[in-house]
């Protein structure tokens, strides 16, 4: 997306051109989720003015209701009018900021906190953190009253097209859609599971490409309804066949350019590659709990179905946790494959890059390239090639988060105390639940 910064006189100017009746302020909350205050354009002039407020004690992990006054303060960058109509006028976006009371960045916005910490990464002397995500979801038919079922939309696997692959119209016209907002749409295709689906959009820097995510899920939600159809990012809706992914490529840029990039370096990778890479290595364990957020994401963290479980990395197989993709010069990125959509982008992100900058300042140099199928090693050859295990469940990523000062710095204290307590309401509520598998396991036989 071509990144435009407006002036206030030109958003003004672009409400009464594009016809624009409503103004809807989204911002995300700790658990990921879009939220949003819709107000006339009569607003836009207090809007405009920074004088915006709303009750932040009714947003998740925000805060008690004796601080609740908060105020919206909007990035013009991020103004964007809905392509699709509105039979009360046209509505139009702007991503916002939150800041407290007393005019201060609130600690406990995921967005203002990746703010913050690319901060810190152009004091090291990068101008940015390029991300570009490859985000997977499945499609499933929706009953009569509109709610979802677990009918899949397709019998397709990967790269099918039609007949098999019926989500293909859908599928299309989210392109559409995301184009006429200024997406620039790489690949389009069906995945490896039936009623599976991956979009991906041009890189951009962390903020931007965090954004990008957010926009991305309220699209595919938005066109897949006007199909009868509903998408989920949840990571593994289905036992027996692929969860979903959201994949990230990254790099660091300077003024020079792709700071990743050496052409007389080992693979052409660079010595900050290296130690960025050695850094996510270092806190893979502990940012688990981030990228992975819930109980489900585990479900898809298993081996036989593609997903990562070890730590490792590789140039050439797509067995371990981080890949060097082949593109070289500007395109040189790393990937790391265990992210899942249902990741907060803004908190995510910068996990990652924490974790990466962690492995610049300290030199943390990785353990040598896995190049062969981690999956048909035994525990003894993984061993010896020094690769540990993610963390196989909620409870334990959580408490690999508690274990590294580095990643509690990259949530800062308020994001870091609220997102472990909801972590640990989730699992405790998760371990109360019976399941219909274990009543099939143990009901009769005991």
């Amino acid at each position: 997306m071509a990144k435009k910064t407006y002036t206030q006189d030109e958003i003004r100017s672009l409400v009464k051109s594009e016809h624009v009746e409503f103004l809807r302020l989204m911002f995300t909350d700790l658990m990921g989720s879009i939220k949003n205050v819709e107000v006339p354009t009569s607003q836009l002039d207090k809007l405009l003015d920074n004088k915006l407020m709303f009750d932040g004690s009714s947003i998740d992990g925000f805060v008690r209701i004796e601080e609740s006054d908060m105020y919206l303060i909007p990035d013009l960058s991020t103004w964007m009018v809905f392509p699709w109509g509105s039979e009360h006028g046209r509505v139009a976006r702007l991503i916002c900021e939150v800041y407290t009371a007393d005019g201060k960045p609130f600690t406990g916005d995921p967005r203002n906190n990746l703010i913050r910490l690319m901060g810190e990464m152009k004091e090291a002397g990068f101008t940015s953190f390029n991300i570009g995500p490859e985000p997977e979801f499945f499609l499933f038919k929706m009953d009569e009253n509109g709610d979802p079922t677990l009918k899949l939309n397709d019998k397709g696997s990967y790269f099918d097209l039609a007949p098999m692959d019926l989500g293909e119209n859908c599928r299309r016209d989210i392109v559409l859609e995301m184009e006429k907002m200024g997406f620039e749409v790489e690949a389009a295709h069906h995945e490896v599971a039936p009623g599976q689906h991956e979009i991906d959009f041009k890189y951009a820097d962390a903020l931007e490409a965090a954004d990008n995510i957010q926009t991305f899920k309220l699209v595919v939600k938005t066109i897949a309804r006007q199909y009868g159809l509903f998408a989920t990012f949840m990571p593994k809706p289905l036992e027996g066949i692929n969860g979903s992914g959201m994949h990230l490529n990254m790099s660091l840029s300077t003024a020079e350019g792709n700071a990743f990039y050496d052409p007389k370096g080992e693979l052409e990778l660079s010595e900050t590659a290296y130690h960025f890479l050695g850094g996510l290595l270092s806190h893979a364990r502990s940012f688990t709990a981030i990228v992975n957020p819930l109980v489900n994401s585990y479900k898809r963290l298993v081996p036989g179905f593609e997903a990562p479980v070890y730590v490792a990395w590789s140039g050439s197989n797509r067995s371990p946790l981080v890949r060097v993709p082949n593109a070289r010069g500007n395109s040189t990125r790393l990937e790391i494959r265990s992210v899942d959509p249902a990741a907060n982008p803004y908190l995510a992100i910068a996990a990652v890059l924490e974790a990466g900058l962690d492995g610049i300042r300290n030199k943390i140099t990785p353990e040598d390239s896995v190049d062969r199928n981690i999956y048909v090693m035994d525990e003894g050859e993984r061993e010896e090639n020094h690769i540990s295990n993610l963390p196989d469940n909620l409870h334990n990523a959580t408490k690999a988060l508690q274990a590294d000062p580095v990643m509690k710095a990259a949530l800062g204290d308020h994001l870091y105390q609220s997102f472990v307590e909801a972590k640990r309401l989730e699992w405790a509520s998760y371990r109360q639940s019976v399941t219909k598998w274990e009543r099939d396991q143990y009901l009769e036989q005991y």
